[in-house]
């Protein structure tokens, strides 16, 4: 049986004095929330036997929240690890006690979201979602607003205007991003392509804006082929890179703006030799962390799951707490930039 853990090996893990723990413990003096937090969190980690008890002083005198969260792609490692930091970051806050409501669209059209949305009312206090940008979505968004249920928008900016905040990447800067790697790893001119998940999905629209527009100002002699649709499914972005790679000899790169990366992937790794198409994807996964390594993936475009989560809790608390503002914004996160040789 391995040793059990004190309050000098809880001092160790969150990096503070045994006092400061001792102070988070008994409720002695005050201490700021961020380190009371991270002495819960080095508690809980290393199986202290009074995190709970952390827990319940951190809480004591917050409110307790329901949070509403609306996902798609339940069965992609992507959103399997979203709401897997979700439930961490509703767990960690000592903001509130908060219970994590996790839900997913079984498909793209606005009429799964809508429903899911809109089953939120009455359940939680407050909504985030990740969905397509469309009238009836932001009708959606308005009941709920009507019925003082604030709503955020995850990594693709619906209901303009309506919604609280957007938290997410730029989407422009990240289509600049994706071309300015391919435009450098690509050793001559040719054909690139272009996917994006479906027509209703904003983010998808701007990352493809920013990557057009970075090749027109400083890579013109590269030929953007038409936008292909892949509807974020592995076997369509599969069957249309094959198609793609047989007309096109001279095909030089593809950037998967939305989700699907997984067919583009296999079908290099079936047609091509590593490097001879420069790919580049969005997320880190199991399967485009080993294209990278392999060198069939350029470079990885990922959110910063752990940050966009703690701080998408915080201002959920926010709006709840101290009620909506007129003022909607826009939260955006630095990507983090994956290449061969950072993995």
């Amino acid at each position: 049986m391995g040793r059990r853990p004190t309050i000098t090996d809880v001092a160790r893990e969150a990096g503070v004095s045994m006092a400061t723990v001792d102070r988070v413990l008994n409720a002695r003096e005050k201490v700021r929330e961020e380190t009371a937090r991270r002495v819960y969190v080095a508690a809980a980690r290393i199986g202290y036997h009074a995190a709970p008890l952390i827990a319940q002083r951190l809480h004591a005198d917050v409110p307790e929240l329901r949070l509403g969260f609306v996902l798609h792609k339940e069965k992609q490692a992507f959103y399997q690890a979203f709401a897997t930091e979700i439930e961490a970051a509703v767990h960690a806050s000592t903001r509130i006690q908060g219970r994590a409501i996790i839900e997913f669209s079984v498909s793209q059209s606005p009429s799964d979201f809508v429903a899911l949305i809109r089953g939120m009312r009455g359940r939680v206090d407050a909504v985030a979602a990740s969905a397509v940008t469309h009238p009836d979505v932001t009708d959606a968004v308005v009941d709920l607003k009507n019925h003082g249920i604030p709503t955020f928008a995850l990594l693709n900016d619906f209901a303009q205007g309506v919604r609280q905040n957007y938290l997410g990447l730029n989407n422009l800067k990240v289509g600049r991003i994706a071309a300015s790697i391919i435009a450098m790893a690509a050793h001559k001119p040719g054909r690139l392509a272009v996917f994006v998940g479906g027509y209703r999905w904003h983010g998808h629209e701007l990352r493809e804006t920013g990557f057009r527009s970075y090749f027109r100002e400083y890579a013109p002699q590269f030929q953007i082929l038409d936008t292909l649709v892949n509807l974020e499914t592995r076997q369509l972005t599969y069957e249309a890179t094959l198609d793609l790679l047989e007309r096109h000899p001279d095909l030089r790169g593809i950037y998967c703006a939305g989700g699907g990366m997984e067919g583009a992937i296999a079908a290099l790794r079936e047609a091509r030799k590593p490097g001879e198409v420069s790919l580049v994807v969005n997320e880190i996964t199991p399967e485009s962390r080993s294209a990278l390594i392999d060198r069939y993936v350029t470079m990885a475009i990922a959110t910063p799951l752990p940050v966009l989560c703690r701080d998408l809790v915080g201002l959920m608390a926010d709006s709840v707490v101290n009620g909506m503002t007129d003022l909607v914004g826009q939260h955006f996160l630095r990507p983090e930039l994956f290449l061969p040789e950072s993995v």
